[in-house]
């Protein structure tokens, strides 16, 4: 099956996970451990043979501590390169499992797939959402040290319905400025589609947000604001309020990075894809120039 572009290039989407703790988030940075970095020199042994190392593209870069179970990239392999691949007996899985031996043999970033991608995806242009999960365990609920490295222990009793309260304050279309951490030349507007509280059978409050993007620091702030609301600090109202206010405040505090994971983000049906890239950069060179999407 010829499954090259014009160019002879192939796209394959790779679905990844991973255990956020021990990389300073997704993005390569000298020196430092990040999960694009470990991933990418996987790539590059396995393409060591064939031209330069390809180059991942990604749905949201998440931040440092960050985890993911739903994240997803895309890579473009030259003509060389994917003949290289298809050579071998079932190519897509082989390539999984030599990633995910070379990029992180303990097992804290894994490809759980990798698949050609449909005509016209991109991973970073074509979503119409992301959504997010936070963990926290309050006072109500039991201290699991299993689950340490993703939920966050809460000292106080949190009120889950004034939470919710809360987090529908927020909903729709705003400027989320107060909620986001400012990057020059990039826009703070955003869709905020859901944002809801719920106590699991466990006892621990798991809030689960999804918007067509998010921008820096901003689901952390928002629950953050929350949490607030739920140790009775402040009201749901005062959440709208500040956030008509679009300017940065000490009222809440931004939580921690580790009760955060990236669950899954949402594409159209393939044929829509490319229109929805289409759209998607358009609105991105007008309102954020050089900004890449931003999770967390």
């Amino acid at each position: 099956m010829d499954v090259t572009d014009e160019s002879g290039a192939v796209r394959l989407r790779l679905d990844i996970a991973y255990d956020g703790a021990a990389f300073s988030g997704w993005a390569r940075q000298p020196g430092l451990r990040t999960v694009q970095g470990a991933l990418e020199t996987a790539l590059a042994t396995v393409f060591t043979r064939w031209g330069a190392p390809p180059l991942l593209t990604v749905a949201g870069r998440t931040d440092a501590g960050v985890h993911a179970t739903g994240q997803v990239a895309h890579v473009d392999l030259t003509t060389s390169q994917w003949e290289a691949l298809a050579a071998k007996r079932s190519p897509l899985d082989g390539l999984v499992r030599r990633l995910n031996g070379i990029a992180a043999p303990d097992g804290d970033v894994v490809v759980t797939r990798a698949s050609v991608a449909p005509e016209g995806f991109d991973a970073r242009f074509s979503p119409l959402w992301r959504r997010y999960s936070y963990r926290i365990a309050d006072a109500d609920a039991p201290r699991d040290p299993r689950r340490r490295g993703h939920t966050v222990w809460h000292p106080a009793r949190l009120d889950p319905e004034a939470m919710e309260r809360g987090a529908l304050r927020l909903l729709g279309l705003h400027d989320f400025a107060t909620f986001c951490k400012p990057r020059e030349g990039a826009t703070t507007i955003r869709t905020l589609q859901e944002f809801r509280w719920d106590r699991e059978p466990d006892g621990v409050l798991v809030a689960r947000l999804q918007a067509d993007a998010f921008c820096h620091s901003m689901v952390r702030a928002m629950v953050g604001a929350t949490i607030a609301v739920g140790e009775g600090r402040f009201g749901a109202e005062r959440l709208e309020e500040l956030r008509v206010a679009r300017a940065r405040t000490s009222e809440f505090k931004v939580a921690p990075a580790k009760g955060l994971t990236l669950t899954e983000v949402g594409y159209p049906a393939d044929e829509d894809l490319a229109e929805r890239a289409s759209q998607t950069r358009a609105r991105r060179s007008e309102d954020e120039p050089g900004a890449g999407t931003v999770g967390g």
